[in-house]
């Protein structure tokens, strides 16, 4: 909890432990007037605290988040690999344009094992604002399938997701990327060590469909969520407007 990391030392000695393993831009000034590098080393640890690790004593050997990239994800997309063991999976795609429509699928046992849940079209320019994907992945676990329906959107995710679930994919949907070109039926295939998020099309295949494909009208036309999606950047870049 944050109390235990204020207790053990705090964010100072998160920066301490950076700039021991010389993973921190010591130079950099904070509004302190100081340097981080010199805050870092006036950080004061609690004998004995087990909070906060060094480098070289992890709790695993990477974190809990991962990226992946692949045919469906040029740009990368987000998986969290904490709280679960699925690294691989390789199932067909159930398609859906928005949120409600995926949650209303898995309400109605449309969902089955070995599904690949694809929510697009709810990225920083098609939501617009990337909401929040939890209610359908909270459904999927309600339903028993979270060890084995995966789910991928352009969307993104809280930390309470369960299961293996890319978020963030990039470019999306709404702007035409690979996401788009997928079809109900498509095999994607996650593999989480080789960090890969792919459909088992041809490149030829999926720029094919692209060709044809039609980006969906604006949910917003006039206001500030449609000047928000006309500005607004890929989520490989921040999603930022400026």
């Amino acid at each position: 909890m944050a109390t235990d990391l204020y207790q053990a030392g705090g964010i100072q000695l998160v920066a301490k432990r950076l700039l021991e393993s010389g993973h921190l831009h010591a130079d950099a000034l904070t509004v302190t007037g100081k340097t981080i590098g010199q805050e870092a080393e006036q950080a004061q640890e609690t004998p004995g605290q087990e909070v906060v690790r060094t480098t070289g004593n992890p709790l695993k050997a990477n974190g809990g988040l991962v990226i992946l990239k692949g045919n469906l994800a040029p740009e990368g997309c987000v998986v969290k690999i904490a709280g679960h063991d699925m690294r691989h999976h390789r199932g067909p795609a159930r398609v859906f344009d928005s949120e409600e429509d995926a949650f209303a699928a898995v309400q109605e046992g449309q969902i089955k094992p070995g599904d690949v849940v694809v929510i697009r079209y709810e990225g920083p320019k098609g939501g617009p604002g990337m909401r929040e994907m939890l209610g359908v992945t909270a459904a999927i676990a309600g339903a028993g399938l979270d060890d084995s329906v995966t789910l991928l959107t352009d969307g993104r995710f809280s930390g309470a997701t369960h299961g293996l679930m890319a978020g963030h994919v990039a470019p999306e949907a709404v702007i035409g990327g690979p996401i788009a070109a997928l079809r109900d039926g498509d095999i994607v295939k996650f593999d989480v060590p080789a960090r890969r998020l792919d459909v088992e099309l041809s490149d030829d295949e999926i720029k094919e469909r692209l060709k044809s494909w039609q980006a969906p009208p604006p949910r917003y036309q006039t206001g500030v969520m449609a000047k928000y999606a006309r500005l607004v950047s890929s989520a490989a870049k921040g999603a930022v407007t400026g």
